[in-house]
């Protein structure tokens, strides 16, 4: 099982796409702000995950996940999921 999907799901998707939102025009300015703080939580998420394997490297392997996900994720650019 690959847990960096549960991972690098953003808290604010859920929130954002709540079904009294409807959807979002695929060029509009909802949508634009959406795909910027996304992009900003990869980013975050990524740099908190290279501080964590660096400092703390044991608490990679207890979240289940192997040095080889680690250094694929972190070597993702902001727009990759």
């Amino acid at each position: 099982m690959n847990h960096l999907s549960t991972l690098t799901a953003a808290p604010h998707q859920s929130a954002r796409l709540g079904a009294s939102a409807g959807p979002m025009q695929p060029y509009s300015l909802a949508a634009l702000r959406y795909m910027i703080a996304t992009w900003r939580w990869r980013v975050r998420f990524r740099y908190e995950l290279a501080q964590k394997s660096q400092e703390n490297p044991h608490l990679i392997d207890d979240m289940g996940l192997t040095v080889a996900e680690v250094e694929a994720e972190i070597g993702k650019r902001f727009w990759q999921r």
